[in-house]
């Protein structure tokens, strides 16, 4: 009998650990993605420099709040949201955006402050992202697809808010061309927003 224990036991810590070394290796195999590196960008074209800003975490839904990368086959059905099975963000997307978003701001010559230090008045930018994903018009053909609403809050009082979104074709049909477009799409929509941000009436 307590042969038999011990086998079993022996055969169930082998077992698991296959299974373990199977999600490993399944995880280290996926193609990792992020906005890539932080180029050089021209000066905000407003007229009137970047007001200072504290950046709330930003909120996605919660199909979008993971690493998952997702495409929609337009041509078959739009309505359903699809992960690429073996390619991935490094973080989740509303992640990569609000680093890319505090990096550029920074860089176009803004202060950047987060929420959760309880900058004193400082108006307060919280985003909410609605959509982060690849669609595909057919088997060939796709592009990326962001919907950031930005609303611009002193205190409690909403001063502005403004709905962004892009569309950018990508390179090639795969992950790979999701992936470069989503990147292009998310600093030409920072772009934008550096130029609404600093042609917003001072706060009163």
């Amino acid at each position: 009998m307590k042969n038999m224990t011990r086998r079993f036991f022996t055969l169930f810590a082998l077992s698991s650990s296959l299974l373990l070394t199977a999600c490993a290796t399944d995880q280290q195999s996926a193609a990792l993605f992020d906005l890539g590196p932080l180029r050089a960008q021209a000066p905000v074209s407003a007229g009137a420099p970047l007001p200072a800003i504290s950046i709330a975490d930003i909120k996605a839904p919660v199909w979008l709040d993971s690493q998952a990368m997702f495409y929609r086959l337009n041509y078959a059905n739009d309505l359903q949201p699809r992960p690429y099975s073996a390619s991935k963000w490094t973080m989740a997307p509303a992640q990569l955006f609000q680093l890319r978003l505090k990096s550029r701001l920074s860089q176009a010559g803004g202060v950047v402050v987060p929420a959760s230090d309880g900058a004193v008045n400082l108006p307060v930018l919280r985003i909410e992202a609605d959509d982060f994903s690849q669609g595909f018009d057919s088997a060939g053909k796709s592009s990326a697809n962001i919907a950031i609403r930005a609303s611009l809050f002193d205190g409690r009082i909403l001063r502005a808010q403004k709905m962004f979104v892009k569309q950018m074709p990508t390179s090639s049909a795969d992950a790979q061309g999701g992936a470069a477009a989503l990147a292009v799409a998310s600093d030409a929509i920072i772009d934008e927003m550096a130029v609404w941000l600093a042609t917003l009436p001072p706060k009163k």
